[in-house]
């Protein structure tokens, strides 16, 4: 996982051909299979797909992180103050809560894309706005816990403001499953992210991405196999990358799931 956050990182010192991150077009490297000039192959324009493939994790890595900074902070609130105030608060904000979680993530991202124009800034809005409720939940669940321990009551009994039991007191003791679920959540939506690319909601061509480059290459299966098999694979690998690391952190913090 290392390996691929510095390489995405570092693309544009350590490719090959960085120039073919862009629209470059070079008939006479159109189309080849792995080489040595080539690790990965070449795409149908004579783009090297190892340079793409590092340009695409830059961007997915991207999204993976604003889209779960907006969405965090949202959701954390929101099961914070539902769990600590109860009574019509928490119904009214749970109740929403459980509206977006009805609706598949996919489809509610495509409904939402649906009247926006497609690109990365509109993907990471549409992927925010699905996310926050599954943090929204987690962070209810654990308040509701949290909320009737020793030291609340005794934060409450001195006359801690509200501002102060929710964000010192609670807060701090739900951070290990948060932090657990960001990190597990990170994989998952470099996924969701490729899927609109694949369906030509996220990044536009000849920005390279991941699950565009498997939709163009799907395109001329199986001769020119290379063309979708890695950047599949590349999904693959950071997905999986991102399980373990959510794995072992929930592990070391000593999370149950």
């Amino acid at each position: 996982m290392t390996a691929i956050v510095a390489g995405a990182l570092l693309a544009p010192w350590i490719t090959p051909y960085r120039h073919h991150a862009g629209a470059v077009v070079d008939v006479a490297s159109a189309s080849k299979p792995p080489s040595r000039a080539h690790v990965l192959g070449t795409d149908t324009v004579g783009r090297d797909i190892l340079t793409r493939v590092a340009y695409a994790y830059r961007l997915s890595l991207l999204l993976g992180i604003v889209v779960l900074s907006v969405a965090t902070p949202i959701g954390v609130i929101v099961g914070l103050l539902a769990g600590y105030l109860g009574g019509w608060r928490e119904m009214a904000l749970m109740r929403v809560t459980d509206v977006f979680l009805s609706i598949p993530p996919l489809v509610l991202a495509l409904a939402i894309l649906g009247f926006l124009r497609p690109n990365l800034f509109n993907a990471m809005i549409a992927v925010s706005v699905m996310w926050w409720p599954w943090y929204a939940r987690l962070t209810y669940n654990v308040t509701r816990q949290v909320a009737t321990e020793g030291y609340v009551t005794a934060a409450e009994v001195v006359g801690a403001s509200t501002f102060h039991i929710v964000f010192r007191e609670i807060l701090p003791n739900c951070a290990a499953p948060i932090v657990t679920k960001m990190t597990l959540d990170l994989g998952f939506v470099i996924l969701l992210g490729s899927s609109l690319s694949f369906l030509g909601l996220g990044v536009q061509p000849p920005t390279p991405d991941l699950g565009s480059m498997v939709a163009e290459g799907a395109k001329y299966l199986p001769d020119l196999w290379w063309l979708a098999v890695f950047p599949g694979v590349a999904i693959l690998v950071v997905v999986l990358g991102f399980n373990l690391v959510g794995d072992g952190v929930s592990d070391l913090l000593d999370v149950e799931r």
